[in-house]
C-alpha cells in the first residue's frame, strides 16, 4: 500500500464479536445502542473498518492532491475514553443541534461523548441522519 492509500479499510471482522469484547460493560452497552441506530437510520448493514471503527455506507472521495480514496459515510467507535461519532460532513452547520445535544466535544468530523446518558438521544438521531442525507447528496445515494 503506498502512503497516499487510506489506511483504515473495511475488513470481514464481526462487528458483533468486536462489540462483545468491548470494556467497560457501559461502552459495550451504548455501543451497541449506536450500532442498532445507526442501522436503522441508514438502511445498511454495518462493517469494521480497521482494527476499530464500525461504519455505514462507503463513498469515494478525490482531492484536488490527486489523493482518493474510500471511506465510510458515517460510523462510531467505543474507545477507551468516549465514543466516538465520525460525521463525515462536520459540523459546520449543525450549531442549533449541538447546542441541544448535552455534553460532548468535537474534532473536525469526530463527535466525541463520553456515554450516551449524557446527550439527547433524538438530537443525536438527527444528526447522524442528517450527515447520512448530507454524504448522499454529495456522493450519490
Amino acid at each position: 500500500m503506498s502512503s497516499a492509500e487510506n489506511k483504515t479499510r473495511p475488513t470481514g471482522a464481526d462487528v458483533s464479536a468486536f462489540l462483545d469484547g468491548v470494556e467497560p460493560a457501559r461502552r459495550r452497552e451504548d455501543a451497541f445502542a449506536v450500532l442498532d441506530m445507526m442501522r436503522r437510520i441508514t438502511g445498511e448493514e454495518p462493517r469494521l473498518w480497521g482494527p476499530s471503527i464500525i461504519g455505514f455506507g462507503e463513498y469515494h472521495y478525490k482531492y484536488e492532491s490527486g489523493r482518493e480514496g474510500d471511506f465510510m459515510r458515517v460510523g462510531f467507535s467505543p474507545r477507551k475514553a468516549n465514543l466516538v461519532l465520525y460525521i463525515m460532513p462536520g459540523f459546520a452547520r449543525h450549531d442549533a443541534l449541538l447546542d441541544r445535544l448535552g455534553k460532548h466535544k468535537t474534532g473536525k468530523s469526530c463527535l466525541y461523548i463520553n456515554k450516551l446518558d449524557d446527550v439527547d438521544r433524538d438530537v443525536l438521531e438527527t444528526l447522524i441522519a442528517e450527515s447520512w442525507a448530507a454524504m448522499a447528496k454529495k456522493y450519490g445515494a
